[in-house]
C-alpha cells in the first residue's frame, strides 16, 4: 500500500502559515532574524510557494540592493515552506536539514523580491520515499526571486535531506 498524506493535517498547515499573525509569530519564534527583514507568505500550496521580502533600510548593503543574505532566507523559505508541510506531523517522523545551497544574483534587488518554488510535487515524491524505504533521501529545490517588475533577480538552489525517523 502506497504512502498517503493527510490531507487534512496539509490544508492546516497552510491556514496556520497563510494567516498573517500565526505567520509573524511563528518567524518571530522560529526564526527572527526572517521576522525582523519583514518577510511575507504571499502563497502556498501542493505545488508551489511565493515568499517575499522588502527592500528597506534593515535590509539593504552597501550596493543599493537588498543584502544576499537576505534574499538567501526568503529563497530558502519558500523551499522549505513546502518541506515543511509535507513533513508536518507525519508519523513516522522526518528529519530534515539543508545540505547544500548555491546562489546566482542576475540583477539588483532594489524593490520588493518575491521568491518562487514550483517543486511540492518532487518534495511530496521525496519525502514518500524517505517514508517508504527509511533510507536517507535528497531533494533539490530551485527558488527563483523576482522584482515587482517581474525581472528576474536570484537564484537559488538548496538541497534537502530528509530521514525518517527510527529508521
Amino acid at each position: 500500500m502506497d504512502f498517503q498524506f493527510d490531507e487534512k493535517k496539509l490544508k492546516r498547515f497552510q491556514r496556520i502559515l497563510k494567516n498573517r499573525l500565526l505567520f509573524k509569530v511563528a518567524l518571530f519564534s522560529q526564526v527572527p532574524l526572517d521576522f525582523v527583514t519583514g518577510m511575507r507568505l504571499r502563497e502556498l500550496n501542493e505545488e508551489s510557494c511565493k515568499v517575499s521580502v522588502p527592500y528597506r533600510w534593515l535590509n539593504k548593503n552597501p550596493f543599493k540592493s537588498t543584502f544576499w543574505a537576505v534574499l538567501g532566507m526568503a529563497a530558502e523559505l519558500s523551499t522549505g515552506a513546502l518541506v515543511m508541510m509535507y513533513t508536518y506531523k507525519l508519523d513516522p517522523s522526518i528529519a530534515i536539514i539543508v545540505g547544500d545551497c548555491s546562489g546566482e544574483f542576475i540583477a539588483k534587488a532594489k524593490d520588493l523580491t518575491t521568491f518562487v518554488c514550483n517543486d511540492g510535487k518532487l518534495i511530496a515524491e521525496t519525502v514518500k520515499q524517505a517514508i517508504k524505504t527509511g533510507e536517507p533521501q535528497e531533494v533539490l529545490c530551485k527558488a527563483v526571486g523576482y522584482s515587482k517588475a517581474g525581472e528576474e533577480v536570484a537564484r537559488f538552489t538548496f538541497t534537502w535531506k530528509m530521514k525518517r525517523r527510527g529508521a
